[in-house]
């Protein structure tokens, strides 16, 4: 009988043994499998940033090529070769930006994984603290005199007391360690949201980077039809001032989300008028608008549908959209503004959100503005217009996009204060990342200067700017 006792120790023994050491095998194997997972991604991160450098590099020996063919003779040959270097260094450039946002995703994944790896940190510590809770909650139900009658010797008793003391200890301990795991999620979740915002602001800066891809295609196609001699005669004064500025004043001006878009004179003479309030000046103001329609037109309109959620459909298809519209931070206000002028907040168009990036939508009208942002420009909008403002007016989002950018310094009007205005109507900040955005915006207010300086150099005063505001 004693044999069988020490043999069945023995048994239990090994078998407690094998499934320790089989445990703490897959316990290694799957440290391991994280380990390499974790190699993996460095490499990977490492590699895009080498070529993301190489790319670079090769941009700013296209842009000093640029330079150098721009300063040579206005010829058709010339004229041919700008373009396509500026095409090719647009290539380059769009690639850099995937780089990018590949990059930012990895950077996501570890950010996402930290969160999770806290969050379940913070479930752990929780129901350690629940069985905590419960037994100092069954030893309160007992008197100290019942606790003492129930145990054989006085010495058991204060071993009881002593151990509610440490459960007590303990109790404190696990809550002050789920405070610190709680800041530090809150952080790991503000550093995801502003990387889910970066990818947003990529993408957005994709889409430009396309449109202005297509506009110089086109505009070599056109090029490549020319002889040398009708280059030459489109370069020459031929056509009069008259002609040229019939044509840039009937051009439709795009513009996102209003019923009837203005021609390019119609625009000019109110960004002129809004220039004597903010000091902005036209060809800048009339550039910006026009990246926040291109930016627009290509995410598409969306309804939203959920006001609890921010869930919503897109405008045309009715296909379901989810983060149409950020619930906490910018449904409120779209209430508030879309109820103050008599709108339907459920079908009013807002911007859709970029498709799997988890950042929302909800812009409003051609400037492009989030509810809560509007409501802080909508007051000295009011103000002036001496009437409610309304974003998906023109005059009022014209006049709402020159106040937000005077306020970081538009009305300076140097190319550095215009420069960094644009950059952060568009992304709240000045990162280099997202310099196309500036750059493509002071390219287009160049353009645009040229048109105005036709316009304004021609005899033809038929278009008055008096009574915009009236």
């Amino acid at each position: 009988m004693k044999f069988k006792r020490i043999s069945f120790l023995l048994l239990v023994a090994f078998l407690f043994s094998f499934l320790f050491s089989s445990f703490s095998f897959f316990k290694k194997v799957e440290i391991l499998a994280q380990s390499d997972e974790t190699t993996n991604l460095l490499q990977e991160k490492q590699r895009l940033e080498e070529e993301l450098k190489k790319l670079e590099e090769e941009i700013k020996r296209y842009e000093s090529d640029i330079s150098k063919t721009e300063k040579q003779k206005r010829d058709l040959k010339n004229a041919i070769s700008l373009l396509k270097q500026k095409i090719e260094s647009l290539d380059l450039q769009i690639k850099a930006n995937n780089l990018k946002v590949k990059n930012l995703s990895f950077q996501i994944d570890d950010t996402q994984k930290s969160i999770n790896k806290t969050s379940q940190a913070i479930e752990e510590k929780r129901k350690k603290l629940a069985e905590i809770l419960r037994t100092i909650y069954e030893t309160d139900k007992k008197s100290p005199l019942e606790i003492l009658l129930s145990e054989d010797s006085l010495s058991s008793f204060f071993d009881d007391l002593l151990y509610l003391e440490n459960l007590n200890n303990k109790n404190k301990e696990i809550l002050e360690t789920i405070k610190d795991l709680k800041v530090s999620l809150e952080k790991q979740e503000e550093i995801l949201s502003q990387q889910k915002k970066g990818v947003e602001n990529l993408l957005k800066i994709q889409i430009l980077q396309q449109e202005e891809s297509k506009r110089m295609q086109e505009e070599k196609r056109e090029l490549l039809k020319m002889t040398d001699a009708q280059y030459q005669k489109l370069l020459s004064e031929k056509t009069s001032l008259e002609e040229k500025a019939a044509q840039i004043r009937k051009r439709i001006f795009e513009l996102i989300g209003v019923p009837k878009v203005p021609t390019f004179g119609e625009a000019y003479q109110l960004a002129k008028e809004i220039e004597k309030i903010t000091g902005v000046r036209p060809a800048f103001l009339l550039a910006v608008l026009h990246q926040e329609s291109n930016i627009g037109k290509n995410v598409g309109q969306c309804f939203l549908k959920n006001p609890s959620t921010g869930e919503g459909m897109e405008k045309n298809s009715g296909i379901p959209i989810s983060n149409v519209m950020n619930p906490t931070r910018d449904v409120p206000y779209f209430l508030q503004i879309t109820k103050s002028l008599g709108r339907d907040p459920y079908s009013t168009p807002v911007s859709c959100p970029i498709p799997s990036v988890g950042g929302w939508g909800g812009a409003m009208g051609p400037a492009q503005f989030i509810p809560s942002t509007w409501v802080n420009y909508a007051p000295r909008v009011s103000q002036i217009l001496g009437r409610p403002a309304n974003p998906w007016e023109i005059k009022d989002s014209f006049l709402a996009a020159a106040l937000y950018l005077a306020d970081y310094g538009a009305a300076q009007k140097t190319p550095q204060a215009e420069w960094q205005a644009a950059m952060i109507y568009f992304s709240g900040s000045t990162d280099p990342a997202y310099s196309f955005y500036g750059n493509q915006v002071m390219a287009q207010a160049r353009r645009y200067e040229e048109d105005i300086k036709i316009l304004e150099g021609q005899s033809l005063t038929s278009q008055k700017t008096a009574g915009v505001f009236e």
